[in-house]
């Protein structure tokens, strides 16, 4: 068993393979900028089509390319934002302001006449 075993080597903690013959593919460097004007850069695979849109590590932004595809995605992204609605919205919709405030007025009743202090 003694025989066996390799002195010197700590097998499992190093790697026993080198560098040598290890080609890594080409690569390109894509700069990216959020709305602040920070700018970031993301590394890819020289072949490989890069998103219009990436978030940033550090801060949290998304980041946009600065070409037509970047344009068109950050155009989409605010038009999304904007056409988010707000449970406000959706009771506008549904009742005038005049509704809403004698609603208002009725629930004010009840809740003062339950504490015993009508007005």
């Amino acid at each position: 068993m003694a025989d066996r075993t390799l002195k010197g080597s700590r097998i499992g903690s190093t790697s026993l393979q080198g560098e040598t013959g290890v080609e890594l593919s080409p690569r390109r460097t894509v700069e990216y900028v959020t709305d602040k004007g920070v700018s970031f850069a993301v590394i890819f695979d020289a072949d490989a089509e890069p998103p219009p849109e990436w978030a940033d590590q550090r801060s949290g932004e998304i980041g946009f390319l600065d070409d037509e595809a970047g344009r068109t995605a950050r155009a989409e992204l605010e038009a999304k934002e904007s056409a988010q609605r707000t449970p406000w919205d959706m009771l506008i919709e549904r009742r005038s302001r005049e509704e809403l405030e004698e609603l208002l007025e009725e629930r004010l009743k009840l809740l003062r006449a339950r504490r015993g202090t009508a007005k």
